[in-house]
């Protein structure tokens, strides 16, 4: 059964799921009061673009209709306007067809690497959850600019997340509960690292090794049933 009805439920539902992600962001201390913001990939017949949170409201005030439609064109839709980076949200989505939910936090851990513009390096073998060898950072440009969505993107070319010099962190994923838990797991191995670097630069595992853990994570976890599977 589809229709205005069941599409106009399975907007406020997901636009539910956006709050809760929002909030556990928060809860899960990697983010903190109104910064950050959340998306999630939203396709109706006569429109294509994501849901996000909208700019300055605290998320534990936000109800289903602040959150704001936003064409990949850049229109918009809602009552609120949009965060101010939607439009690194809208170029990823655009440019990949991998990513349905986007989170942006200024996680503590990454963001301090960030202020030194450091990218994280195969310290650990878990670095490769992100989707390469290493999790970069992106060179700086002003919050919600053109500038600013340009580098995230060109960060996250192969990569599920990157660091924005002087600002946070972004962690993509094919839905919102894995989007927010890569971004816990990047904020847990900036701040191993950030500890292994107190004593000195640890070594980091070769390229050869780095390869062979990213394999191994493109089959690692419980198969979903068959009825489950994306088509």
């Amino acid at each position: 059964m589809t229709g205005p009805g069941v599409r106009a439920d399975a907007s406020r539902s997901l636009r539910a799921r956006v709050i809760s992600t929002a909030l556990g962001m928060n809860e899960a201390g990697v983010n903190r009061g109104k910064s950050g913001n959340v998306s999630v990939r939203w396709r109706e017949p006569d429109f294509d673009g994501f849901l996000i949170t909208p700019t300055g409201m605290p998320y534990g005030d936000l109800a289903p209709d602040d959150i704001v439609a936003v064409a990949l064109g850049g229109e918009t839709r809602g009552r609120r306007a949009p965060s101010s980076e939607w439009r690194f949200h809208r170029d990823i989505y655009g440019a990949r067809d991998d990513v349905d939910a986007i989170v942006h936090a200024h996680a503590p851990f990454c963001t301090a690497l960030a202020c030194h513009s450091r990218t994280i390096p195969p310290f650990h073998y878990m670095v490769a959850v992100a989707g390469g060898p290493d999790i970069r950072c992106a060179p700086y440009a002003t919050f919600g600019s053109q500038a600013l969505a340009d580098a995230a993107l060109s960060a996250l070319a192969g990569r599920r997340a990157c660091l924005l010099a002087h600002h946070g962190m972004i962690a993509v994923g094919a839905d919102l509960d894995r989007a927010l838990a890569l971004a816990v797991e990047v904020e847990t191995l900036a701040e191993i690292y950030w500890r292994a670097i107190q004593i000195g630069e640890p070594a980091c595992l070769d390229p050869d090794e780095m390869q062979r853990v990213i394999e191994k994570f493109s089959t690692y976890g419980q198969p979903l049933p068959a009825g489950d599977r994306p088509d």
